[in-house]
């Protein structure tokens, strides 16, 4: 049998509720991502994002619900590429276009992994390299803007804010080189999970607290949480496989 079985799908969920959150918040302050579109273009991605985190939830509607992501999340990559084109040395454009391709990752791994049309090892394969270039992104853009990155760490944190701003900045390039190399890959998604979650949980879910009329505070950590199901979805999928034998791993 080709079709990859689904016997861990916390990911998928996880990414599911954070879509579902992504387009409420859209809907609310009428913008994505305080990227300021035109409300034709906000309220069908709103709806796409509500109508597809709630269908990714259940087995039967997994693969709509899928569809429906991935092609929100794409067309928000591509809309990046004009920036990319216009100024290709400033990086904040490269990296929102890796942020919204890391969750259409996300959305193409849940719909081929319900596919019968695709191996455990294509699947795999293919899963780690795109989540691996994304996070080799994501170690760029905090290595640029290092210093924007260490203001967000709680100062309670010890020992410095730019302690972990650094350390987090590494961790991303391990994870990618571990997932592009397919060493020590399914450590790599985990901790890579772990990490984005603890973003999430340190770093917006406080700001949010502080000051909840912000609307980038609740679209940061709604994608912060989108990006972290993203990996907790390869993780799952790393982890459903033994490549010796492909047969299910216990859990």
């Amino acid at each position: 049998m080709n079709g990859i079985e689904t016997n861990s799908n916390l990911g998928r969920h996880v990414f599911g509720v954070a879509a579902l959150a992504f387009g409420l918040i859209t809907l609310a302050w009428q913008d994505y991502n305080g990227w300021h579109l035109p409300r034709y273009i906000v309220y069908p991605a709103a709806a796409a994002e509500i109508f597809g985190g709630a269908a990714i939830q259940f087995r039967r509607t997994a693969k709509t619900g899928a569809v429906a992501l991935g092609a929100v999340y794409l067309v928000f990559a591509l809309a990046c590429v004009p920036g990319i084109v216009a100024k290709p040395r400033i990086y904040n454009s490269w990296g929102n276009f890796f942020e919204q391709f890391s969750l259409v990752t996300g959305a193409a791994i849940v719909y081929a992994r319900l596919s019968s049309a695709w191996s455990s090892e294509t699947l795999n394969r293919i899963g780690r390299i795109l989540l691996g270039v994304c996070a080799a992104s994501f170690t760029l853009e905090q290595a640029i803007y290092l210093h924007a990155t260490a203001s967000l760490v709680p100062k309670w944190l010890p020992p410095s804010q730019m302690f972990w701003a650094v350390a987090t900045t590494v961790a991303f390039a391990l994870a990618a080189v571990a997932l592009l190399t397919n060493r020590m890959a399914l450590l790599a998604a985990r901790l890579l999970t772990m990490m984005l979650v603890s973003f999430g949980l340190l770093v917006w879910v406080p700001l949010v607290i502080s000051d909840p009329h912000s609307h980038t505070n609740w679209s940061e950590n709604a994608e912060t949480f989108g990006i972290a199901g993203a990996a907790w979805i390869l993780a799952d999928l790393l982890g459903a496989y033994r490549p010796s034998d492909h047969r299910p791993a216990m859990t």
